[in-house]
């Protein structure tokens, strides 16, 4: 038993359920490729466990359940975009019209399939939040509202069987009580196939108790929060008249004015300065030379181009599009079709992502979301997911340690906003 409540460790693959570690290694939607040794050994394990389907049921097939000085924030920049507006949202950045290259860049060896082809994307222009969510705003907004997020309140069977093959067997209750998914480091090495070894189903894991009961964001106001689902994330969003981003615009954002680049700060490789990644060995040593172990707080890192902080590492963050791995290459196909029957050029206009989802980790689960942003579990010998370029997905319904949001507003909904508001 941890200090922090009853934990029980998660195997990927249940019953042939969610192939997660096992799909990446041998392509999920392209031909089979043998891993190379010495890139990352795992393209999305420590980031997208399955959801919490895969955690309960597999659970409820064992057993035993077990438990188990900062760096000067640095200053928010000023960004050139808001002195050029009649007002700003307290918080938010203005991010203007553009046009821009999304998706992988053409030789990154850090980069996965559901990251290409790149193709041309045209946004108009948006408001953005300059920092992840923190455990203050939301606590605002529970204060206000009385909100419960998923990871409070008691597992729905009849919602959960949804994403498990027809025939599971129902779990016992005592496992279908309120908890999320939490980051527990194993005490030696293991084998990057199997995110089980760190990922464990808490019960009394939440945004309130990040490493379940024991824990608390006591101190950590402006740490960004975690535990939320999509759904958790949308319902702030909408409170707050604002929404969550679209893939483009938050990628776009990202970027910071830099297309073509791997990185939000350009092509130098990633260092500790940078952002709230993993140093060490994962997923058992970090040696924390950026001087965090698990969520930083927001600001503590320099900002990008535009302002924003963030935006490589510390916590995934939900966008609004549906998740598939092949959304780019459909897309193309639809914009070649339209060229050669129309003549429109080949550029994706405000796109919102496809109107179905696929996820080959989680094949049973009729919606997946898109996450992006990497998080304090990223590191080039993994995953490496801090690239504006990377994209993860998830059921609606999962939340994790290490997973946020931000949001967006449209200069419409601003607008909006200020008539309601004037007196």
């Amino acid at each position: 038993m941890s200090k922090h409540g009853p934990r029980a460790r998660v195997p990927i693959t249940i019953g042939g359920c969610f192939a997660l570690a096992a799909a990446l290694s041998t392509g999920w939607w392209a031909a089979a490729t043998e891993p190379d040794p010495n890139q990352h050994a795992n393209t999305s394990a420590c980031c997208a466990l399955g959801g919490r389907a895969a955690a309960l049921i597999q659970t409820a097939a064992q057993s035993t359940p077990h438990s188990t000085a900062k760096p000067t924030a640095h200053p928010a920049a000023q960004s050139d975009n808001n002195a050029l507006r009649p007002s700003a949202p307290t918080g938010m950045i203005w991010i203007p019209a553009a046009e821009f290259f999304i998706g992988s860049v053409d030789g990154d060896p850090l980069a996965r399939p559901d990251e290409s082809p790149a193709h041309r994307v045209r946004i108009d222009g948006f408001w953005i939040d300059q920092t992840e969510v923190t455990n203050a705003q939301f606590a605002e907004f529970v204060a206000a509202t009385g909100y419960k997020t998923i990871a409070e309140r008691p597992v729905d069977w009849e919602e959960l069987r949804k994403q498990v093959p027809e025939g599971t067997p129902k779990p016992e209750e005592a496992l279908l009580q309120p908890g999320s998914l939490v980051f527990v480091p194993p005490d030696r090495p293991v084998d990057l196939k199997d995110a089980s070894q760190w990922w464990a189903w808490t019960i009394g894991a939440n945004w309130r108790h990040p490493e379940g009961p024991g824990s608390s964001i006591e101190g950590k106001d402006d740490h960004p929060v975690v535990h939320v689902a999509f759904v958790d994330a949308a319902a702030y969003a909408a409170w707050a008249g604002k929404r969550l981003p679209t893939e483009a615009e938050w990628e776009f954002a990202a970027r910071g004015g830099l297309d073509r680049k791997r990185n939000v700060w350009g092509d130098a490789p990633i260092d500790p300065t940078r952002c709230n990644t993993w140093q060490g060995r994962f997923p058992a040593v970090n040696t924390k030379q950026d001087g965090f172990a698990r969520t930083a707080p927001v600001k503590s890192f320099p900002p990008n181009g535009y302002g924003l902080h963030d935006m490589a590492g510390n916590v995934w963050e939900w966008c609004a599009d549906l998740y598939r791995p092949d959304a780019y290459a459909r897309r193309l196909i639809e914009l070649d079709t339209a060229a050669a029957e129309h003549g429109a050029p080949r550029v994706a206009v405000n796109p919102t992502g496809p109107t179905r989802s696929y996820d080959p980790r989680n094949p049973h689960s009729p919606e997946s979301r898109v996450q992006r942003g990497g998080s304090f579990l990223c590191c080039d010998s993994y995953c490496a997911s801090y690239r504006p370029s990377a994209r993860m997905g998830a059921p609606p319904d999962t939340g994790m340690q290490h997973l946020g949001f931000r949001c967006v507003m449209t200069a419409e909904q601003w607008e909006a906003h200020q008539r309601q508001t004037k007196p």
